[in-house]
This record gives C-alpha cells, sequence and structure tokens, in this order.
C-alpha cells in the first residue's frame, strides 16, 4: 500500500500530539528515527499513522508500509530521517533465501546497493563455521567476500565441472522480469567476452589460475551461492551474511551503485558482533598497546578499533561516528615534554574579574576523559526513579538562572544578607555579597545545589543542609545554598517524564600515540595503581596530588570499568629509554608486523600498483631482516607506500624509504654496501621520472 497522503503540516501535527500523548511500546522500535529541530526523535512509521490518523480519521496502523518508504517520503518533505544502527542477517540454504530485515526483498536483489557487509560464515550442517582465509592485500569483507567463501567451500567441485557446466552456472537474476546472469569464467578477458562489464570478481587458486564470476553489491551473488549449496552441499548447510544499511556519508561519496571497498580483518569468532578482531582483544584486557615497525598503521588500526567498539561492530571508519559518538573517544599524543598538569590536573593561570592575575586548579585531558566515562557508567546504574529527579533539578536550575537578571536581581539569606548573581554555569555560581567587608564575593558549587534539589529531603533550615552534607559546622556557602534551594525549589513545576529511561551503559576509548615518548611515571603519578585492569572502579580510586584543592576534597578519582585504553609505539624509537616497568605489566603488548595491514594499500585503487607495491616491501623486508644488528622490527610497514597516491616509486625511495634506512644502519660497517642491498631489493632505478601533473611509476 503506498503511503497516506498526508501534507507536511499533517505531519507536524502528528509530532504535538505525540509530544501530549507519547508513544505506544509496540511503536518505539525502530528502524530509523524522525529527528525535529530540538533533536527530539520519533518513529517514522507511527508518525505517518498518526498524521493519517489526524487527517483522514484512520485507525492509527503501521502494517500497510515499510520503513524504506516513510524514510524516503519524509525526507521529500524535507525532514530528516536517520538510520538507528541496526544490523540484519542474510541466511541462505538450498531451499530459501531469508533476512532479518523486513525490507529484503528475494524479487529485488538491486537493493543490496544500500547495504554493506559485516561478515560472512558459512556453517554446515554439524555446526563447524568456516570463514574466509585472506589472501595477502586481499580486502576484508566486501561485496565479494560471500561468493569467494563459496568457491573457498567447494573448490574442488567447482573445479570438477566441465566448461560448458560452468559457463551456464547461474551466477545472479535481479529480478523475476530480468535475465539470468550466468558464467563461471577462467579469466577477466574470457568474462568480458561474455559480458562487457567492470562488474566481476576474481578467486585464485593454484597461484596462478582464476574463477571469475559477475559481481556488483551485497546480494548480487546470492543466486550464486544457493545455487552451490543446491549443487554441493548437505542439508543443513547455510551461509550467514550480516550487514547493515550505507550512512548518508557513504552513500553520497560512492553512489547508490559502487561497490563498497571497506576493507577489514577477519574476526577469529562470530558471535561477538566486533568486525575486528583486534576489539575482542581491547575488550578483554582493558588496556593493549600496539607495537611494531613504523608505517604499519597501529595509529590508524587504533582509531579503526576504537570505532568499531563504539559502534557496536557497524562499521569502523571514524568519520562515520556521530558528533555525540565521538565524544566516547580521545585522541592524545605523548612527548618528551608532556607531564602530570597537561594528563591528569595541574594549575593553570587565569585572569580575575578585577583584571588581576591568579591560578586555578584545571583537569587534564585524561582526567576530563575519565570524568566522562565515570558519569554515564554510574549514571547508567540509577533507577527509573532517581534519573526523573535528576532531569527536573537540571531543569529547573536551568529554568531559575534564564530568569535571573545577572548582577541586578538580589536575594537574601535568611539573616537578611543580600546578594545578587554574577554568573552560573554547569560547575560554579558566582555571587557578590556588597554588605560583607571581608567577603564581597563567593564561588558556590552548581553540584551541591543540584544534590540538593534531586533528594527527597526538606529543606527547613541551614542546619539541614549542613546535615545533608555530612558535615559538623556550617560553612558560609550554605546559607546561600540555602537561599537559592527555597527559590528555585518554590518554583519548580513538576512535568510528565512518560518514556525517560536510565542512560544506556557506553563504552569510552582512550588513544595514547607514541605512548613511549613520554616520561610515563611523570605524566600518570600515581594513577598506576587505578589503571590496572584488576583495579577498575571504585576499588582502585586514589586522592590526586591536588585533591586538597577540589570542591570536595574526599572525592576520589577512580577509572570505571566502560574505559579502554589503547596505545601505539615504535620500539625501535632511539629517542627514548625502556618503557616503564610498572606501566608494563599493566598493559598487554600486542605486535603489528609489517605485513599484517596490507589490505590497507587497496585504497591506492589499482591492482597492478597495489602488486607491485606488495612485491617490493616484501623484498625489502626480507634484506632488512638478513642485515646483522636490525630484525623485523625495522621492517617497512604498508602505510609508507600509500604515499604511491602522489609519488612514484623511485621518489618513495629517495625521499621517505632511504632516509630512514640510512638512519637505522648509521655507524655499522660498510654502510653503503648495506644501502645498496636495500635498494637492489626495493627495485630502485637511480633516477625518478615524472609528467607535469601526476608522477608515473618507474
Amino acid at each position: 500500500m503506498a503511503i497516506p497522503k498526508v501534507s507536511r503540516e499533517d505531519i507536524l501535527h502528528a509530532l504535538h500530539y505525540i509530544d501530549e500523548n507519547g508513544i505506544p511500546d509496540k511503536y518505539k522500535s525502530a528502524r530509523y528515527s524522525l529527528v525535529d529541530e530540538r533533536g527530539q526523535a520519533y518513529p517514522p512509521q507511527y508518525v505517518i499513522a498518526v498524521a493519517n490518523h489526524l487527517a483522514n480519521d484512520a485507525a492509527i496502523g503501521t502494517e500497510e508500509y515499510n520503513a524504506v518508504e516513510v524514510k524516503n517520503y519524509l525526507k521529500s518533505k524535507g525532514f530528516t530521517v536517520t538510520s538507528n544502527q541496526e544490523k540484519y542477517e542474510l541466511t541462505i540454504t538450498a531451499d530459501q533465501v531469508s533476512s532479518s530485515d523486513e525490507c529484503f526483498d528475494k524479487d529485488n536483489l538491486g537493493l543490496g546497493d544500500n547495504y554493506v557487509p559485516l561478515d560472512v560464515y558459512f556453517q554446515n550442517e554439524n555446526g563447524q563455521v568456516i570463514k574466509r582465509k585472506y589472501n595477502k592485500g586481499e580486502r576484508r569483507n566486501s561485496n565479494q567476500t560471500m561468493p569467494r567463501l563459496a568457491f573457498q567451500v567447494y573448490e574442488k567441485q567447482i573445479r570438477a565441472l566441465s566448461v560448458e557446466e560452468k559457463e551456464n552456472f547461474p551466477v545472479c537474476q535481479y529480478s523475476p522480469d530480468s535475465g539470468v546472469i550466468r558464467g563461471i569464467f577462467p579469466s577477466v578477458e574470457e568474462f568480458r567476452k561474455h559480458r562487457k562489464s567492470i562488474e566481476y570478481m576474481t578467486y585464485s587458486y593454484d597461484g596462478d589460475r582464476n574463477f571469475v564470476i559477475y559481481c556488483w553489491n551485497i546480494f548480487s551473488t546470492t543466486e550464486f551461492v544457493q545455487e552451490c549449496l543446491k549443487r554441493f552441499g548437505q542439508p543443513g548447510d547455510r551461509f550467514v551474511l550480516t550487514y547493515r544499511e550505507k550512512q548518508d556519508k557513504e552513500e553520497k561519496e560512492s553512489g547508490q551503485n559502487v561497490v563498497a571497498s571497506q576493507q577489514k580483518h577477519e574476526e577469529n569468532r562470530i558471535f561477538n558482533g566486533y568486525r575486528n578482531p583486534y576489539s575482542d582483544k581491547l575488550i578483554e584486557s582493558k588496556n593493549i598497546i600496539f607495537r611494531g615497525a613504523p608505517g604499519t598503521g597501529k595509529t590508524y588500526l587504533a582509531k579503526e578499533i576504537a570505532t568499531d567498539i563504539i559502534s557496536d561492530g557497524y562499521f569502523d571508519d571514524y568519520s562515520l561516528l556521530t558528533d555525540e559518538q565521538k565524544e566516547q573517544v580521545e585522541f592524545v599524543q605523548f612527548h618528551p615534554s608532556y607531564d602530570y598538569s597537561d594528563f591528569v590536573e595541574g594549575l593553570r593561570p587565569k585572569t580575575n574579574a578585577d583584571g588581576s592575575m591568579g591560578f586555578e586548579l584545571q583537569d587534564g585531558i585524561f582526567k576530563r576523559f575519565v570524568e566522562r566515562a565515570r558519569k554515564n557508567y554510574e549514571n547508567s546504574k540509577k533507577s527509573q526513579d532517581v534519573v526523573e529527579k535528576e532531569l527536573t533539578a537540571q531543569e529547573s536550575i536551568a529554568d531559575f538562572f534564564d530568569s535571573v537578571k545577572f548582577g541586578v536581581d538580589t536575594f537574601e539569606t535568611v539573616t537578611k544578607n543580600e546578594f545578587t548573581i554574577i554568573s552560573a554555569d554547569e560547575e560554579h555560581i558566582e555571587i557578590e555579597i556588597p554588605g560583607n567587608a571581608t567577603v564581597n564575593k563567593l564561588r558556590l558549587n552548581t553540584d551541591e545545589l543540584r544534590r540538593m534539589l534531586e533528594s527527597d529531603v526538606s529543606f527547613t533550615k541551614v542546619r539541614d543542609v549542613t546535615a545533608f552534607f555530612g558535615k559538623k559546622f556550617a560553612t558560609q556557602a550554605y546559607s546561600y545554598d540555602f537561599a537559592l534551594y527555597k527559590k528555585i525549589h518554590k518554583k519548580a513545576v513538576p512535568k510528565s517524564r512518560q518514556g525517560i529511561a536510565p542512560e544506556k551503559l557506553k563504552k569510552y576509548i582512550f588513544i595514547i600515540d607514541e605512548i613511549n615518548r613520554g616520561e610515563i611515571s611523570k605524566i600518570f603519578g600515581e594513577l598506576f595503581f587505578a589503571l590496572d585492569p584488576g583495579y577498575r572502579g571504585p576499588a582502585g580510586e586514589v586522592s590526586t596530588q591536588y585533591s586538597n584543592l577540589h570542591t570536595d576534597p574526599n572525592r576520589k578519582f577512580y577509572i570505571p570499568e566502560n574505559l579502554y585504553i589503547i596505545g601505539t609505539m615504535n620500539d625501535i624509537d632511539k629517542s627514548v629509554d625502556s618503557f616503564d616497568f610498572a606501566m608494563r605489566r599493566r598493559f598487554r603488548f600486542i605486535e603489528i608486523k609489517a605485513d599484517e595491514r596490507l589490505e590497507m594499500l587497496a585504497s591506492l585503487e589499482d591492482d597492478a600498483l597495489e602488486t607491485e607495491a606488495i612485491h617490493r616491501m616484501t623484498a625489502l623486508n626480507q634484506e632488512i631482516a638478513k642485515t646483522e644488528e636490525l630484525n623485523e622490527n625495522y621492517q617497512i610497514g604498508a602505510s609508507y607506500f600509500l604515499k604511491l597516491k602522489k609519488l612514484t616509486f623511485d621518489q618513495l625511495w629517495t625521499d621517505y624509504l632511504c632516509p630512514l634506512l640510512q638512519e637505522y644502519i648509521r655507524g655499522m660497517y660498510d654502510e653503503a654496501a648495506i644501502m645498496s642491498r636495500f635498494a637492489q631489493a626495493y627495485g630502485y632505478s637511480g633516477g625518478t621520472q615524472e609528467v607535469d601533473d601526476e608522477p608515473v611509476q618507474s
């Protein structure tokens, strides 16, 4: 059924109706969200159903139209519709093809242009799982992974087919009205004799032999895989493809008809939902450090893992994270001058209101990030009742300060001391007390006022405030806290909190690049203990060096369970001392070898160039490993070869690789001979060749 005739005004009326009446539970879970100007999210199908009810007096129901139709219709009306991060499973057996995605249609496989693969595996009738064995440099989890896995599983049987059987093997049928695309060919040239197209995939076996078939989007080889199961499989065998919908950015960059070329690592398990095998290791260990040769992509890998975990295995391209999700990732690079005040906390100069200079305690980048994660961790444990009270208190404080004219409106304490509010933010309230000759300015703690409003305590006198905070004697600030509490509490208007839920527990990833370039003991200070994976949470709480200057000196610092740390280091860096042993045992060290991240070279988007780069890199690294006083840690990683997008091989050698290698062997016997062997292994021709606009390969 088509979308009912409703206008933009009808939809706006529907949003107002939903604000007043709420959303029934059965409609709350939705594939997409309509997001209004306030950032409020609504289930699109329910919005259309309500709009139809208000405009056409129809019964409210969402069964007549699917989520994709509604999304496209709302976008055409100028509304913002976002995709909720959801993963789907396509299961292929000899008898049927089914998906957990309600929009999947076996008769319209062109829909595959809208999706990105996450994982694929084969499971036989005994429950044994087989995953793709990737070749060096092969793109991970691309649209070609499923048919390549089918070739891997049934290679022997497919090889045994006659030439005629191969050429007539069904591969794809996009719809019942379209023709069947057939053929398994021994080369790209043979494939193109039958179909002049770049829409193909190649499976290599026996070194130099190939199978070539048609392949385009994520669903285009469903027919081929099912035919393999029919001919060669056993009852109970199946292929399972996990996938997600493309993000807007991916659609804009690639278009609706471009094969997604995401390059990912194969997972060791299929059950955790992450795309990267190192993601599991970080979750298990809390703290990991990637070490290895330069150029192996350790920093890029760290960001991939952070994105993979934050998106719950939905993608690993950092740029696809929302602004809110990016708040769960922080990045810092250590250097010899980095210290505790940069990382944890320290005194920083500030200009006072009267123009004089002073110092104030400020949190460093790590402590700010930890507090962000800690707040989420603690909020996720709160009950519905507590969440509602906190929200009411926050709104009451915000409404109150919105109505105050700073420096003008006057208030008074129970002892009739008048004061004005100069400024207010999330942390402090600055007040001025004209009648006090000794202290005419005072800073109040916003959090104390918030806690009073959130509690069920009835504050009738200043002594109640003192007792509430567990003090024997009242401070000067409590008199003003009490005065503001009475004003705000009196104005507070109870609001409906229907649908408010406790905060979801999130994971937070802190990345420290070049972790061994900083003086670890100076940077972390007393946090060595709290950093230990076995002492996360209150069990590892410590007092920081400046705790006596905190608003609440008794508040301890701890690293919550939901915070994970990734470090990277080149352990051949001669400019730094050895890594602190006390810190070393708190991290899991993972070596990234030079040839482990070759798939990043797929971004060169030139198969011949990629193959040549891998060949030269491998030959050079073998020569490096054979050199006395050097080892695998001195090998060259694939990220250096990404420069071939703009440079020739010779330019890469003269401008990047040669200077690095010369530094490695400085002081060795017969440096010239060693460099000559390196150049020969790499294939350096002794010159560069350029054209006006683009450098070309020598």
